[in-house]
């Protein structure tokens, strides 16, 4: 298999088309429907904004299957087959979020590892991430460190980036010359490994949205430090409702 190829080579890869037509546009309505009637419900520390005084500068929502059974059902279907299928185990469905950089007020995202946030011995997980919107140079797009997966866990320090706590402490010239850009357009999926760096720049266009969904599986055979990434999680929690974040 072409992609699983490439996950391992280049612990990333570009999976065009996963989602169109009928689905695509499920995944739309419901998303807008999930926002206009149930975000307000949720806890404070899963629903991230630009600027807590604005609704249009929402910016990220966590636990998305959680709290809606439909997205609980479409994620552990075509998506999770995929994830198994590259990551070559079965794995669990843990995290689906929603991300948008808006237009004019979105901040860059730093480099990191998602393994990171995740504390998982061995590192065996997946991201899967759905564009909603065509994602360009000019929005936004991904861009990921060719290779980066085979060089194990980088230290990584805080960051004030909201909804992207730490990021990788010595990101220098080898990593740079290294990135790869990666376009997508509504409907394909980018994947890559958990120990893959990657970043994003802000979305420096006028008008254009930058909307995706991010999936999160952990391998079968990975094993989550659970005490250490609750007291992770509380501790952040506390640290942005003293900072006045949410």
């Amino acid at each position: 298999m072409d992609s699983v190829n490439s996950l391992e080579q280049d612990g990333f890869v570009k999976v065009p088309g996963f989602c169109a037509g009928e689905d695509l546009a499920f995944l739309e309505t419901e998303l807008e429907e999930f926002i206009q009637s149930e975000l307000d419900s949720l806890p404070a520390e899963l629903v991230f904004y630009e600027d807590k005084s604005r609704k249009d500068s929402l910016k990220q929502i966590q636990q998305l299957h959680q709290y809606s059974a439909l997205f609980h059902q479409w994620m552990t279907n075509r998506p999770q087959v995929l994830a198994e299928a590259l990551l070559g185990e079965p794995v669990r469905a843990m995290n689906l979020q929603y991300f948008n950089k808006a237009p004019g007020m979105s901040r860059r995202t730093p480099p990191h590892q998602d393994g990171y946030y995740f504390m998982l011995e061995p590192c065996r997980a997946i991201t899967l991430w759905l564009a909603l919107d065509t994602v360009d140079e000019g929005n936004g797009c991904v861009r990921y460190v060719r290779g980066s997966h085979r060089g194990g866990l980088r230290t990584h320090r805080r960051t004030n980036t909201l909804g992207f706590s730490q990021g990788i402490a010595d990101y220098g010239a080898a990593d740079a010359a290294n990135e790869v850009a990666c376009a997508a357009g509504p409907g394909d999926v980018l994947a890559h490994h958990a120990l893959t760096i990657h970043r994003a720049d802000g979305n420096q266009s006028v008008h254009r949205q930058r909307r995706s969904l991010g999936l999160i599986f952990y391998g079968r055979s990975a094993q989550e430090d659970a005490a250490a990434h609750a007291a992770y999680q509380e501790q952040l929690t506390q640290e942005m409702k003293a900072a006045g974040r949410i």
